[in-house]
């Protein structure tokens, strides 16, 4: 009786022991980021992999962390497949960090590349999307980068910390790219990167080792799409103007004037309110923001302790503030026509029924839009220093 009990006892540790479907680590070839470019007969597809050995334990064999490996074909599925001729192992996604289109590939349109992203049962939704500006997807992966060993992790984390902090990009996910680009009141923006330097250098891993590396990879400004292409870019006051409508705004600084120098403060709290309405058929929205900050530096020789001043410099960095935001609406309205603020979501929040009869036509519309904004803004501190010593110089 002991002896069946034991036997009972082991069967769920051993039905428990292993799983049908798993693969040995080793078999796997990690894939971290992912590029996509246009070709003239399909599609260039590169992958960046990690190289485990060289990120296991502390021994060093002077190889690179990653490799890349690119792969042409007549469809992207086509060319991910056929990486298996280079690739000794089964190329694994599930911890993709970041998507690259090249630039010539985003203004064709991406609609076929996030089709065969989102059919992928093991991708996650948690990488980003970026477009590579001015260069292709393959120049962008094959550059080492300092301070992290996996390029793919330096731009996500980068992604996300300049997002929070300094509020002109952007971090999209997957599902919400493709969010933007079937919707009919918003369209899609993703962040774009580039190779500053030499690209050549940068796939040498010497690059990295470099006190001051000649090539890297930086994060631009925002890239403005009409459905599933790209259109145009934004520069940085816009794109912090589109950062502060979408109410994005985490931490970032505005520079305004002040007795002929300048004074930053930086901005580390911000509410914005979109409201849209219909009136006698026009569409009309009004975007209210409401603003905190300190004061980052003072060039000037300004009296900070003087209420009156401080209501100033009030006045000026809600000033400052809405300039970026009308910017942004104004060149979006007239340059690009790409409701890239989601108005057309808010209206047809707003009022279903006056949206049926907008929606069609919505690119026209959004051109001529009434947008009111209004902003207010105050200074809460002004760091550990109230005046500024500069003053006792000059005297």
């Amino acid at each position: 009786m002991n002896k069946m009990l034991r036997v009972f006892l082991m069967l769920p540790v051993i039905c428990l022991s292993g799983c049908w479907s798993s693969i040995e680590l080793n078999k796997l070839a990690i894939v971290t980021a992912m590029g996509i470019d246009k070709t003239e007969n399909g599609y260039l597809v590169t992958v960046q992999i990690l190289n485990p050995s060289e990120l296991a334990g502390d021994a060093r064999s002077g190889r690179t962390e990653v490799v890349t490996f690119k792969k042409s074909g007549a469809t992207i599925f086509e060319a991910i497949k056929s990486l298996s001729t280079d690739v000794p192992r089964r190329i694994y996604v599930a911890h993709l960090r970041e998507v690259v289109f090249g630039e010539e590939m985003a203004r064709e349109g991406i609609a076929k590349p996030l089709d065969v992203l989102s059919r992928q049962k093991e991708l996650r939704s948690d990488f980003y999307m970026t477009v590579a500006k001015g260069s292709t997807a393959y120049d962008t992966l094959n550059v080492q980068t300092a301070l992290e060993k996996i390029p793919a992790n330096k731009v996500f984390d980068s992604l996300e910390n300049s997002a929070k902090r300094w509020a002109a990009t952007k971090t999209v996910t997957l599902d919400e790219l493709v969010s933007s680009i079937v919707s009919k009141g918003r369209e899609a923006m993703l962040t774009g990167i580039y190779v500053y330097g030499d690209p050549e250098s940068g796939s040498n891993v010497t690059n990295a080792q470099n006190l001051s590396p000649k090539s890297g990879l930086r994060l631009d400004y925002l890239g403005v799409f009409k459905k599933d292409k790209l259109v145009g870019w934004l520069n940085k006051n816009d794109s912090k103007g589109v950062s502060y409508i979408t109410d994005t705004v985490k931490s970032t600084v505005e520079t305004i004037p002040c007795e002929g120098e300048k004074i930053t403060i930086n901005t580390f709290k911000s509410k914005t309110k979109v409201k849209g309405k219909v009136e006698k058929g026009n569409p009309k929205i009004d975007i209210n923001v409401s603003s905190e900050g300190s004061i980052g530096e003072v060039e000037c020789t300004i009296d900070l302790t003087k209420p009156e001043k401080i209501e100033e410099l009030n006045k000026r960095y809600a000033k400052d503030i809405k300039g970026k935001i009308e910017g942004s609406i104004k060149t979006l309205q007239e340059k690009y026509q790409s409701d890239i603020f989601g108005f057309g979501e808010e209206i047809h929040r707003t009022d279903p029924q006056a949206w049926k009869r907008l929606e069609g036509n919505w690119g026209q519309e959004f051109a001529n839009l009434d947008v009111n904004v209004t902003v207010k803004a105050k200074i809460r501190n002004l760091g550990t220093i109230s005046e500024s010593f500069q003053k006792e110089i000059e005297e």
